[in-house]
């Protein structure tokens, strides 16, 4: 499970708005020396970013919550943003090569980037659908699985997993 300490900026009906800041992943990575993700984040700096979760615990603006998603959700999501596109893409230049013109010419590399391109735009209009049907699915949404209020009470949510939080020092 992904977890990412923030605070809540706004509550909108079931769901909060959390700020949080862009560093857990990487601060806490092995491999942060020799990645581009890190080398990336070093560069552009520390973001804060707003994120919208469930908030089945009731939380309130400016308690500090974290806020958690299913390591399945975070694979798929990622699969479906980068690799179909990608894939449908090289489906499209494939049969545009192999299929709508065999030839070895000149226009046969026009109609390869051409179906490639068909492809991608193919792949984009399936992500868009897959992002819709799966956008009420509570197992993809971010969730607020603890909050701390100023009295150093944490709530836990009985449904999702328990996440171990020491409270104002950070450490989970």
């Amino acid at each position: 499970m992904l977890t990412e300490q923030g605070q809540v900026v706004g509550v909108s009906g079931e769901f909060a708005w959390v700020e949080t800041q862009r560093r857990a992943v990487c601060d806490s990575c092995t491999a942060q020396h020799g990645c581009g993700s890190g080398t990336l984040a070093k560069i552009l700096g520390r973001k804060r970013v707003r994120v919208k979760a469930l908030n089945s615990l009731g939380a309130a603006v400016g308690d500090r919550v974290i806020v958690s998603l299913e390591d399945e959700a975070l694979v798929r999501g990622s699969l479906a943003v980068y690799a179909v596109p990608i894939l449908w893409m090289l489906g499209g230049a494939l049969l545009g090569e192999l299929i709508l013109n065999p030839s070895a010419s000149t226009e046969s590399d026009l109609i390869t980037v051409v179906s490639g391109l068909a492809g991608l735009a193919a792949g984009l209009y399936w992500l868009r659908r897959y992002s819709a049907k799966i956008a009420g699915d509570a197992r993809y949404q971010p969730s607020v699985t603890a909050f701390d209020r100023e009295t150093s009470e944490i709530a836990v949510d009985s449904v999702a997993r328990p996440v171990e939080w020491s409270g104002r020092d950070g450490r989970r």
